[in-house]
C-alpha cells in the first residue's frame, strides 16, 4: 500500500526534494555572499532574519491566497516568485534589496510547504501517516544535505549559484504542475490561545523560542562564523552539511526513546550534549578541521531534535482536536526566536569575538537542558505518551496546511477584536 501510494506522488516528492536543495543552498549562499560582499555581521543576521519574517507572514496570508486561486496556480506562482527573489539577489546586491528579497523568499517557501504537505496528507490515512511523512522528511533533510555540497563546487562570489539556485526551482514546478492528484481540503481546527498553552506546557512554549533561535543562528550566520575561523569554501559546505546530516540520523532514535521514557528527560539528555558540543566547538579553529565535522554533526544530532521532541511533549497534554492549533501557537512563538536570533548572535559577534556563536548557543542549550529538569520535579509524566515523536522531524520554515490555516483565522479573529474594542 504505501509503495502505491509513494509512486502515486513520486512527482510530488521530486518537487520537494529539488526545494530542499534550494532551501539548503540558497541561506548559505548568501551568508557567503555577503560576507564577500563586505556587509558587517549585523547587517547580514538582518537579511537572514528577514526569511523568517516572512515566514511568519505567509503563515497568515498563504492560507487565504492558496483557497481563492487554487494549490496548483498558488504552488506555480510561489515557485516563480522565489526563483525570482534569487535572481533579483545576484544582480541587485545591497542589504535593503536583500531583505525585501529574503522576506520574499520566506514567503514563497511557507506557502510552498502548505500546499505539498496538504497534498500529502490527502494521500495518506492513519495507518501509514508516520511513514509516508518520514519519506517525505528525509527527502528534504537529503535535499538540505545535497545543497550544501553543490553550493561548495561553486563560487559564492559570481552568478553561477544564484543561476543554479532558480534553474532548481523552476525545474521544480514541472512535477507538479503535471500532476493529476485532486487538490486538498482544509479543516477548521480548534483554536488553542497561546496564553493558555504557555500556562498548560510551558516547557514546549521555551523549547519552541530557544531552539528556533538557535536553528536560526547555526543556518543564517553558520556560514558567517566559519569563514571567521578560516574554513574555506568547500569547507563550509561540508560544516553545514554535518550539522543537518547529524540531526536527520538522530531523529529517529531520540524520537523512539522519547516514546518509552519522559520525553523531558529526554530532552534535558539532548539539551545537555548540544552545550557541551558547543562549547567544545567554540574553541576549535581550521587547524582542527577535521575534528570539528563530527563534532558539527554531534552538535546537530543532539539539537536538532528538540523542537520536535518539544512538539511531542506538548502533545501529550492536549486533547486530539487541539494538537493542530497548539502547535500553530508554537509556530508563532519559534518563529519569533527565530526572527531575534540571528541578529542576536550578529550582535555579540560583532562586539565580541567569533567564539561567541558557540557560547550562545552552549547558554541557550543549557537552559533548555535545566528547564527541563525543572519541569521533570514540578509535575508528573503523563500516564500515556500517546504523540509520537519519532516522525517529528520539522525543518525550518515548514508547517502544515491545518496548521497554518488555524494561525490565519486566529490572526483574523485577533484583527476583528481589536476592531470591536476600538
Amino acid at each position: 500500500m504505501l509503495k502505491q501510494q509513494l509512486r502515486a506522488i513520486s512527482s510530488l516528492l521530486g518537487s520537494i526534494t529539488l526545494i530542499g536543495i534550494c532551501v539548503g543552498m540558497t541561506s548559505t549562499l548568501l551568508s557567503l555572499r555577503a560576507t564577500i560582499e563586505g556587509f558587517s555581521t549585523v547587517t547580514t543576521g538582518l537579511i537572514m532574519s528577514a526569511y523568517f519574517v516572512g515566514f511568519l507572514f505567509g503563515t497568515t496570508r498563504a492560507p487565504k491566497d492558496i483557497r481563492r486561486v487554487g494549490y496548483i496556480r498558488a504552488f506555480g506562482g510561489l515557485a516563480a516568485l522565489a526563483a525570482v527573489s534569487i535572481l533579483v539577489q545576484a544582480l541587485w546586491v545591497e542589504p535593503v534589496v536583500w531583505f525585501v528579497m529574503r522576506f520574499l523568499t520566506g514567503f514563497a517557501n511557507s506557502a510552498i510547504f502548505v500546499i505539498v504537505e496538504s497534498w500529502l496528507n490527502t494521500m495518506a490515512d492513519n495507518k501509514n501517516r508516520g511513514k509516508l511523512l518520514s519519506v517525505y522528511l528525509v527527502l528534504i533533510y537529503g535535499g538540505l544535505v545535497a545543497g550544501q555540497l553543490i553550493l561548495g563546487l561553486t563560487d559564492p562570489s559570481g552568478f553561477m549559484a544564484f543561476a543554479i539556485i532558480s534553474l532548481l526551482i523552476n525545474l521544480a514546478l514541472i512535477p507538479i504542475l503535471i500532476s493529476v492528484t485532486v487538490e486538498p481540503t482544509t479543516h477548521d481546527p480548534v483554536k488553542v490561545p497561546m496564553k493558555s498553552l504557555f500556562k498548560l506546557v510551558p516547557l514546549g512554549m521555551v523549547n519552541a523560542f530557544i531552539m528556533q533561535a538557535c536553528y536560526a543562528m547555526f543556518y543564517a550566520i553558520g556560514p558567517v562564523y566559519a569563514i571567521y575561523i578560516g574554513l574555506s569554501i568547500s569547507e563550509i559546505s561540508f560544516f553545514m552539511a554535518s550539522y543537518i546530516l547529524g540531526g536527520m540520523l538522530a531523529q529517529t532514535p531520540f524520537g523512539i526513546l522519547s516514546d518509552r521514557i519522559d520525553r523531558r528527560i529526554v530532552m534535558a539528555i539532548c539539551a545537555g550534549g548540544a552545550a557541551v558540543i558547543a562549547l567544545i566547538l567554540s574553541q576549535l579553529t581550521s587547524d582542527y578541521v577535521h575534528f570539528i565535522y563530527p563534532l558539527v554533526a554531534l552538535y546537530g544530532a543532539f539539537a536538532m531534535p528538540l523542537y520536535s521532541l518539544g512538539m511531542a511533549h506538548t502533545s501529550d497534554f492536549l486533547e486530539s482536536d487541539q494538537m493542530v492549533g497548539a502547535t500553530g501557537a508554537i509556530i508563532k512563538i519559534g518563529g519569533v526566536g527565530s526572527i531575534i536570533g540571528a541578529p542576536l548572535v550578529a550582535v555579540l559577534m560583532q562586539l565580541g569575538s567569533a567564539n561567541y556563536f558557540f557560547y550562545l548557543m552552549a547558554l541557550l542549550t543549557a537552559l533548555v537542558c535545566g528547564y527541563s529538569l525543572y519541569r521533570v520535579t514540578r509535575r508528573a509524566k503523563p500516564d500515556d505518551q500517546q504523540a509520537s515523536a519519532t516522525y517529528a522531524m520539522i525543518p525550518p520554515g515548514q508547517a502544515s496546511d491545518e496548521i497554518l490555516t488555524a494561525l490565519a483565522e486566529e490572526e483574523e479573529l485577533q484583527r476583528e477584536a481589536n476592531s470591536t474594542t476600538g
